[in-house]
C-alpha cells in the first residue's frame, strides 16, 4: 500500500495525515531526518468556518467612511467618475495624476482603480459598498492562503496559518481602510500565480505550459493592482528549488546541496530549468515595462515623507536596517497600530551605540538561523515560511531604495502570511509534544487577535477617530496632529483645530505644512495678521534655490500652497491685488505646471480688470491640465466678463462635460442658457438647476433661478413658490424678496407683496427699487401717504436726481391736497426730466385743478377724470438680469 492513514491528536482536535512508505523509508536513529509529512487537500468546512471568522471580525468595516488616503484615492480622483475616459485609469497613477508629472506617487495600480469604478458606477461615494468589496476580497484572499498551506502543513496546520491570517490585526488598514484594496487584490493573484507553478511544477519530467503561461500572467495582474505582486516570481524559484526539486530528488537521503554538488544539477537544471527561466524572463519584461511606464523615474519624497531617507550615513543606513526589525514586531505583537508613521514617529538611529540596533542585529540573527535550519532539515513549511515573509516585504523595506513612508501597516499583508505559515508550524511541533498547551494557547491568540481587530476597526470610522487612535500610539508625529486639526476644521471646530495645529508646529518646528494650516485657521476666526505671519514663516521655510537645481525635485506641491494661501489673505485689500499677483507668478517659477496657481491668479486678474491677460494664463493652465474642469469654467467667466455669452456657455459645457457634477458650472451655464430666451434652452436650464437642487436642497440662488425660468415662460404660480422657497431659505435674499413681491404686485395682491418689501428694506434699505414700489403700494392701496412719503424721501436722500421719487412724492401732496406744493414738485421734475411726457401731463393737471380751485364760477357739473388725466404714483419696471457669476447674492 502506497499510503498509510494516521491521526495525530492535540487538545481534542483529531487531524488527518498521510504519510508516504516504500521508496521513502524512515532511516535508523542518527540518519537525516524523513522527508517530511505530506498533506492533503484542505475540507470545505473548514474553507466556511474561515470565511465565517472574516465576516465576524470584519462586518463593522461597513460602518465605516472615507478616511485619510481613501480621500484622495477616492473622493478626489476624477478617474472613477463615469465621464473620465477610461483610458485615464491607464495613464495615471493610483491617485489620479498623470504618471509623467514629477509630483506623480508612480504608484501604477490601474486594476485597483478600475475595480474603485465600478463601485462608483453601482452605488457612487456611498463607502459601505467599497468596504464590502474589502471584506469579500479579504476573505477570498483567506481561502486562497489556506490551500497555499496545505502544500506545505498538515491540514489542521494549514487552517490554523489560515485564521491567523484572517483575524490578524495588522491587517485592518488593508481590509477596513479603502486603499488597502491594492493589497488584497494584488495578493489573490500573487497566490493565484503560486499555485499556477506549483501545479506546473508538480510532475518531475514533464512542465504543463499551460499553468507557466497562467502564473505568468497572475504575476502581470498583480503587479498591475499593487507593485509587490511582482515578488511572486521570487517566491515561486524558491518553490522550485526548496519544495518541488526536493520531492523529485532521489537523493537516498543525503541532505539536497550534498545531492546538488554531487552531479544532482542535471535533474535541477531540466525541465525546473525553463520553467523558471520563463518565469524570471517574463517577469523582466513586466518589470521594464513598469519602469517605461513610469519614465524609469523614481517618486520624489520630502525628509517629511520619510526622514531616514535624507539623513546622513550612518544614521541612514542604521535606521533603515532597523526598520525590518519593527516591522517584524508589529507582525508578532500588533497592539501599537498606527495609521501614519512618517515624520518623528520613529527617532533616527544616529549611533552605533543606540539599543535599537540590537533588534536589528536580533531580527538578522534568527532569519539567517531559520533559513539554514531549513536547509538543513529540508523543511517545506520553514522555507516557504521565510520566503514569503521576507520576498513580499523587501519593496517597501527601504533597503533597495527609499519609499515614501516609515513605516505602512498596510504593506505587510503579504508578509504576514509567511508570518503565519511559521507560527502554524511552529505550534504544529509544538502540538505534538504539548497538544494542551497548543490548543489553549491558540484559543488565547485567534481570541485575542480577533477582538484587536473588531476594536481596531472602529478607529477607520471617522477621519478624527483614525487620526486620534494614532496620536494616542505617536505622539511625536506632527502630521497626525495636523490631521486632527483638519477633521476638527471640516466640522467649524476652528478654535480647536488651531490647538492641534500650534502643537503640531511645536513638535515639528519645520513643518511647512503646520504653518500653512495655522495660518488658514486663523484666517477662518478672522485673525487676518495673525495668519498673515503665519504664512510668512511658513513661506521662510521653504528651501531656497541652488545653482543647477530645480524646485521640483526640492519642495513638496502641497507646501506651495503657501504662496496660495496668502496671495488669497492679502488679496481681500484692493489695494495689495498687484502683490497677491506677484505671489502667484512666484509659485509658477518654482513649478510651471502649478496649475491652481494659474487659476486663482486669474481671479486676481479679473479683479484688477485684466480679462484678457486672465483668458491667457488659463489657457496657459490648459496645456499642463487639459482635463481640469475648473479651468474651463473659470474660462467660461473671464469670457463673460468680456460679454461673450455664446463662448461662455461653451467653455461651461466641456466643464460639465468632464465633471458633471460641477456645481458652479452648473449654475452659471444655466442663468446664461435663461438670458438666451429660447424654450428649449430654457428646458436644458430647469435640468441643470434641478440636478443641482437634488445635490442641495438648501441652495437658495437655485431656488431663485428656477423662478426666474418659470418667470420666462409665464408661470406665475410656479416662480412664486421657487420664490418663496428661497425666501424661506434665506431671508435676506435681495433678489428673491423684490421679484417675489414684484410678482405679487403684478398679479393684483399688493398687501401680500408690502411685507416681503418691508424685509428686504429692513435687511437693504438702500435698495431704490423696493422703495419705488412699497411707497407706490402704500399710496394706491393701503393709502399711507406718511409712510409712502418717508420712502420717496428715502429714496431722494440716496439719489436727489432720481426722476421717479420725486413725482412721486409729488403725487402724495396732490393726494393731500397740497396742489402748490405740488405744482413747485412737478415743475422741478420736469425741469429735472424735460422729455418725460408723463410728468407734464400731470404737471397740466395740477395746474388745472388749481385754476379750477381758484375760479369763482365752478362749473356747474365737473367733468369725469379719465385714465390720462388721473395723477397716480409709477412704477416703471426693468426686467431682472441674471446674477452676476462673481455675486454671492444677485440683484
Amino acid at each position: 500500500m502506497d499510503r498509510v492513514s494516521g491521526v495525530c491528536r492535540f487538545g481534542g482536535v483529531v487531524s488527518a495525515v498521510r504519510t508516504r512508505t516504500g521508496r521513502s523509508r524512515r532511516r535508523l536513529a542518527g540518519s537525516t531526518p524523513a522527508v517530511e509529512e505530506l498533506p492533503e487537500a484542505p475540507r470545505r468546512g473548514l474553507g466556511a468556518v474561515l470565511v465565517l471568522a472574516c465576516i465576524v471580525v470584519y462586518h463593522n468595516s461597513l460602518y465605516c467612511g472615507f478616511v485619510f488616503d481613501d480621500i484622495s484615492a477616492i473622493k478626489e480622483n476624477r478617474d472613477l467618475r463615469p465621464q473620465t475616459p477610461i483610458s485615464n485609469i491607464f495613464l495615471n497613477d493610483f491617485w489620479g495624476t498623470p504618471i509623467h508629472k514629477e509630483q506623480s506617487h508612480k504608484s501604477y495600480r490601474p486594476l485597483t482603480v478600475l475595480t474603485f469604478r465600478w463601485n462608483y458606477a453601482v452605488h457612487g461615494l456611498q463607502p459601505a459598498g467599497y468596504h464590502l468589496v474589502n471584506l469579500l476580497l479579504h476573505a477570498l484572499v483567506s481561502l486562497l492562503y489556506y490551500r497555499v498551506c496545505a502544500m506545505f502543513l498538515p491540514e489542521f496546520a494549514s487552517f490554523v496559518a489560515a485564521m491567523l491570517f484572517a483575524v490578524h490585526p495588522i491587517h485592518s488598514e488593508a481590509v477596513t481602510g479603502v486603499v488597502g484594496r491594492a493589497e488584497m487584490l494584488s495578493s489573490v493573484f500573487f497566490l493565484g500565480a503560486l499555485l499556477c507553478y506549483a501545479r506546473a511544477a508538480s510532475r518531475r519530467r514533464y512542465t504543463d505550459w499551460r499553468y507557466v503561461v497562467a502564473c505568468t500572467a497572475c504575476v502581470g495582474v498583480a503587479m498591475l493592482c499593487k507593485e509587490q505582486g511582482i515578488t511572486v516570481t521570487a517566491v515561486c524559484v524558491v518553490y522550485e528549488l526548496f519544495v518541488a526539486q526536493k520531492r523529485k530528488g532521489s537523493n537516498n537521503g543525503r541532505p539536497w546541496f550534498e545531492y546538488w554538488g554531487k552531479g544532482g544539477w542535471g535533474c535541477a537544471c531540466g525541465e525546473a530549468a525553463r520553467r523558471v527561466a520563463t518565469v524570471c524572463c517574463a517577469t523582466l519584461a513586466l518589470l521594464a515595462a513598469r519602469l517605461h511606464v513610469m519614465g524609469a523615474q523614481l517618486p520624489v519624497f520630502t525628509r517629511f515623507d520619510n526622514p531616514a531617507g535624507a539623513a546622513a550615513p550612518p544614521a541612514r543606513h542604521l535606521t533603515f536596517a532597523y526598520l525590518p526589525a519593527l516591522n517584524a514586531w508589529l507582525l508578532a505583537l500588533p497592539e501599537a497600530l498606527c495609521c501614519d508613521w512618517t515624520m518623528g514617529t520613529v527617532a533616527l538611529l544616529r549611533s552605533w551605540r543606540d539599543p535599537r540596533n540590537l533588534a536589528t542585529i536580533a531580527l538578522a540573527t534568527v532569519l539567517i538561523a531559520a533559513a539554514f535550519h531549513a536547509l538543513r532539515t529540508r523543511s517545506s513549511a520553514l522555507s516557504m515560511g521565510l520566503a514569503l515573509l521576507v520576498l513580499p516585504f523587501l519593496p517597501a523595506s527601504n533597503l533597495f531604495f527609499p519609499v515614501g513612508f516609515v513605516v505602512a501597516e498596510r504593506v505587510l499583508y503579504m508578509p504576514s502570511m509567511g508570518w503565519c505559515l511559521l507560527v502554524a508550524h511552529g505550534w504544529r511541533l509544538v502540538a505534538k509534544e504539548r497538544a494542551k498547551l497548543a490548543a489553549a494557547s491558540l484559543v488565547f491568540l485567534l481570541l485575542a487577535f480577533s477582538a484587536k481587530t473588531y476594536v481596531r476597526n472602529w478607529d477607520w470610522k471617522t477621519e478624527y477617530s483614525i487620526f486620534a487612535s494614532g496620536l494616542k500610539v505617536n505622539k511625536n508625529n506632527a502630521k497626525l496632529y495636523n490631521n486632527v486639526g483638519h477633521a476638527l476644521e471640516a466640522d467649524g471646530k476652528y478654535e480647536e483645530a488651531l490647538e492641534f495645529f500650534k502643537t503640531a508646529v511645536s513638535v515639528q518646528p519645520d513643518d511647512v505644512g503646520a504653518h500653512i494650516n495655522v495660518g488658514r485657521t486663523f484666517n477662518h476666526l478672522g485673525q487676518y495678521q495673525d495668519a498673515e505671519e503665519a504664512y510668512v514663516k511658513a513661506k521662510s521655510l521653504l528651501p531656497k534655490a541652488k545653482p543647477g537645481e530645480s524646485y521640483q525635485a526640492r519642495i513638496a506641491p502641497n507646501h506651495l500652497n503657501v504662496f496660495l494661501n496668502l496671495a488669497n489673505l492679502i488679496s481681500k485689500n484692493a489695494t495689495r491685488l498687484e502683490e497677491a499677483d506677484m505671489l502667484y507668478r512666484q509659485a509658477i517659477s518654482m513649478r510651471a505646471d502649478y496649475t491652481q496657481a494659474y487659476i486663482n491668479r486669474g481671479d486676481i486678474l479679473i479683479k484688477l480688470n485684466r480679462t484678457k491677460e486672465a483668458q491667457e494664463v488659463y489657457e496657459r493652465a490648459l496645456l499642463y491640465d487639459s482635463g481640469n474642469p475648473d479651468i474651463y469654467y473659470n474660462l467660461g467667466v473671464v469670457l463673460l466678463e468680456q460679454g461673450k455669452a455664446s463662448q461662455a456657455l461653451a467653455y461651461l459645457d466641456k466643464a460639465l462635460e468632464l465633471e458633471p457634477e460641477h456645481e458652479q458650472a452648473l449654475l452659471n451655464s444655466a442663468i446664461l442658457l435663461q438670458e438666451l430666451g429660447a424654450a428649449d434652452l430654457r428646458h436644458i436650464a430647469r435640468q441643470r438647476l434641478l440636478k443641482l437642487l437634488d445635490k442641495d436642497a438648501t441652495n437658495e440662488r437655485v431656488h431663485f433661478n428656477l423662478g426666474m425660468v418659470c418667470m420666462d415662460e409665464g408661470d406665475a404660480e410656479c416662480a412664486e413658490r421657487w420664490f418663496r422657497a428661497a425666501v424661506h431659505l434665506k431671508p435676506d435674499f435681495r433678489s428673491a424678496l423684490f421679484n417675489l413681491a414684484l410678482l405679487l404686485a403684478d398679479r393684483r395682491r399688493p398687501l401680500e407683496a408690502a411685507p416681503f418689501l418691508k424685509q428686504l428694506v429692513k435687511h437693504h434699505p438702500d435698495h431704490v427699487k423696493a422703495l419705488v414700489l412699497l411707497g407706490d403700494i402704500y399710496i394706491n392701496s393701503v393709502k399711507d401717504l406718511d409712510a409712502a412719503e418717508s420712502c420717496y424721501r428715502r429714496i431722494l436722500e440716496l439719489e436727489p436726481d432720481n426722476v421717479q421719487a420725486l413725482h412721486n412724492l409729488c403725487v402724495v401732496a396732490v393726494e393731500r391736497g397740497n396742489l402748490a406744493v405740488a405744482e413747485d414738485c412737478l415743475t422741478r421734475a420736469a425741469t429735472l426730466a424735460p422729455h418725460e411726457h408723463y410728468i407734464q401731463r400731470h404737471l397740466a393737471v395740477v395746474r388745472a385743478r388749481r385754476a379750477a380751485a381758484i375760479s369763482p364760477t365752478p362749473p356747474a357739473k365737473p367733468p369725469a377724470l379719465s385714465a390720462t388725466t388721473e395723477v397716480r404714483a409709477r412704477w416703471n419696471y426693468i426686467p431682472q438680469q441674471p446674477p452676476d457669476p462673481h455675486e454671492t447674492d444677485p440683484s
